[in-house]
């Protein structure tokens, strides 16, 4: 197993809108950061990298909310399938957890379609 300190932390600044300015590169590093905490979430190969985020605390609610919904649904889709109706509930308070995200941001939240 890898040492913690060779291991560069995630760092993800929800407040970059307020004393910045969101581009590209912002956005693909945060669309990465989002996919590494969410294998970790799922035990995957990034299970060991230190995280860090900053923000207000409404925007850091509004992050662990929608991760947490995004883990919900993507645990009920693989357990049911798409089209259960279980799955489409899961689906609609992801929906509504990552307009309140991006809302709270100005981020827009990182989705595969």
């Amino acid at each position: 197993m890898e040492n913690n300190k060779d291991i560069a932390p995630i760092e993800i600044d929800l407040s970059i809108n307020n004393h910045g300015t969101i581009d590209e590169v912002f956005l693909q590093m945060f669309g990465q950061g989002v996919k590494q905490i969410i294998q970790m979430m799922f035990g995957g190969p990034s299970a060991y990298i230190p995280t860090r985020v900053k923000g207000t605390s409404s925007e850091i609610k509004a992050f662990a909310k929608t991760l947490a919904r995004d883990k919900k649904y993507i645990k009920s889709a693989s357990k049911f399938g798409l089209n259960d109706p279980r799955v489409m509930k899961d689906k609609y308070q992801l929906r509504k957890a990552i307009a309140n995200f991006e809302r709270a941001t100005g981020i827009k939240y990182p989705i595969v379609k």
